[in-house]
């Protein structure tokens, strides 16, 4: 099969690898490259994530693409790279970080923290400050507390970064063209 270049947009087939594979697995003393062999950290990677049947080399390279992605990304833009994890643009980016590119660990502990577009409720919230990575000239955000009642919203028209306040009274934050919202300094 050809392997899809750098730069192309990636089929979204080949985002099934790297998800949680159902069925019988290979054992992890069955993993082996068709040339040469992997090294103990990409073995560690590799167990319990290559399906019967696939290959192991292209479960590697999955996890590869989302640490080559991380490194580019955190280069441009260190906002963006933890916006990609946060909103699962790099799919299975925290096993890949774990297993292959520890370095960007801290990439990953930020987005844990953040939250992608989307409506976010209850046990979700986490008081504190956060400011807006790669927002569209869309964004807007609603920030309601009991009874439905708004205690902020806005909008970046002019696709600029904002920083909003989560107070602890929130009880539902909507988000919508404003990519991902990461943490200045959360409340525990």
């Amino acid at each position: 099969p050809a392997t899809p270049s750098a730069g192309e947009p990636e089929e979204p087939a080949a985002a099934g690898p790297s998800a949680p594979a159902t069925g019988p697995k290979t054992p992890s003393d069955e993993i082996t490259p068709a040339t040469g062999t992997f090294t103990e950290k990409q073995r560690e990677y590799l167990e319990d994530r290559v399906p019967k049947g696939m290959d192991p080399a292209a479960v590697l390279q999955t996890g590869q693409e989302a640490c080559d992605k991380l490194r580019y990304l955190v280069k441009a833009d260190r906002d963006t790279a933890v916006g990609a994890i946060a909103t699962d643009e790099i799919p299975d980016a925290a096993d890949a970080v774990a297993g292959l590119c520890p370095r960007h660990q801290d990439l990953v502990d930020e987005a844990a923290y953040a939250y992608p577009d989307g409506t976010h409720t209850g046990k979700e919230l986490r008081p504190g400050v956060y400011r807006s990575a790669s927002p569209t000239t869309g964004c807007s955000w609603q920030i309601t507390g009991a009874g439905g009642k708004e205690l902020s919203s806005g909008t970046s028209d002019t696709g600029t970064s904002r920083t909003i306040t989560i107070p602890k009274s929130a009880r539902t934050f909507t988000s919508t063209g404003c990519y991902a919202w990461l943490p200045e300094g959360a409340e525990g």
